[in-house]
């Protein structure tokens, strides 16, 4: 929840039609008072208002000043898509405004490697941290100077709103996210901000055809995956609906687990339910998918994802909570392989060939 939730009665709407005027007029005093009034009565409303006006904030935030709370106003409209808002309405300004500033959070560090020493590394994205000295560093431009640290400084509060619509709306993730999960990466990869939870939900795959090889019994299938935050939520599932569904041996994740993983209803607090691995994930070369990776880890061959599952090599279980509460996760069998055509995609693997059942 981005915001905490007053009950009393807003007059949201009038709010948010001041901010919009204040905004086209162009009057920075007058759209700050407004912006008060709109986030203040934003905490009050009622979902039916919450829904009217999440499109129209996210609206607004092209117009905004670069340098102005951007950020605040994506996570106004965030928390308008978490009350019921449309998702697809809201996505392309809030996901817009994501990407200007993951690039340029990454302009920002460019300048500032580039003009230091080895062993200088690149400073907190703090606010506290932008002086004069930091400034001048940036460029003779003070606008833009302050632009780019500013990104550096907010990029994270960029998050919250980014999830809100990503997590809702498989048609945002196939449109925006693609384009976005590089410089988030990148950024991501400075080690200097905490964006693992927009990377996993760029990363997303939705109705992603898959090769599972399960190399015990020399079978295979073709199965559709969609949705999943992480691995072990795709572990558990594969499980369910391998194990569960008899096509191999092994034991079945409890129902409870495979609940938490598929609910359409959102995950509400954590629980204590565990889930226990069937199976080592392999990538074809024989190296280890982790659990705590991504199904986006898997590797493409001929053109699909394939993935071997083998015996566990040791014993291990985990929280089964989904990582994303919002998110259900799916997986679907949508045939079993000939054998001839498991033997063909194990020829694509390091062992070369899988052990065929034996009846």
């Amino acid at each position: 929840m981005i915001f905490r939730r007053k009950q009393k009665a807003s007059d949201l709407a009038a709010a948010v039609s001041e901010l919009e005027q204040a905004v086209a007029a162009r009057d920075g005093a007058r759209t700050e008072r407004a912006f008060k009034t709109a986030t203040s009565r934003l905490q009050s409303a009622t979902e039916t208002e919450c829904i009217a006006v999440g499109p129209r904030l996210a609206a607004l935030l092209p117009a905004f000043p670069p340098t102005g709370p951007r950020p605040m106003l994506a996570t106004a409209a965030g928390f308008c898509v978490e009350r019921g808002a449309d998702p697809a309405a809201c996505a392309e300004p809030i996901l817009d405004g994501t990407h200007q500033d993951l690039l340029d959070a990454l302009e920002f560090a460019r300048l500032w490697t580039a003009t230091g020493g080895p062993e200088d590394e690149l400073p907190e994205p703090d606010t506290e941290v932008i002086d004069d000295a930091l400034m001048a560093r940036l460029g003779d431009e003070a606008h833009e100077a302050l632009r780019l640290a500013l990104a550096w400084c907010s990029v994270e509060e960029w998050q919250p709103p980014a999830l809100a619509v990503l997590c809702r709306s498989a048609e945002v993730r196939r449109r925006y996210a693609s384009a976005l999960l590089p410089a988030c990466r990148d950024l991501a990869a400075l080690e200097r901000h905490d964006l693992k939870c927009l990377a996993y939900a760029l990363a997303i795959l939705d109705d992603e055809p898959l090769v599972v090889l399960h190399r015990p019994t020399g079978t295979g299938f073709e199965v559709r995956i969609g949705g999943i935050g992480d691995n072990f939520q795709l572990h558990t599932l594969l499980a369910h609906v391998l194990i569960g569904g008899r096509h191999v041996p092994g034991t079945a994740p409890s129902a409870e687990s495979v609940r938490l993983a598929t609910d359409p209803e959102p995950a509400r607090g954590r629980t204590g339910i565990v889930s226990t691995g069937a199976f080592e994930m392999l990538a074809p070369d024989g190296e280890r998918i982790w659990n705590e990776g991504l199904p986006d880890d898997i590797p493409v061959v001929e053109g699909r994802r394939l993935l071997v599952l083998d015996e566990p090599a040791y014993p291990r279980s985990w929280n089964a909570d989904r990582f994303f509460p919002m998110l259900p996760g799916t997986v679907e069998v949508a045939r079993v392989l000939s054998a001839d055509e498991a033997q063909t995609w194990f020829a694509c693997t390091s062992s070369g060939n899988g052990t065929r059942r034996t009846s």
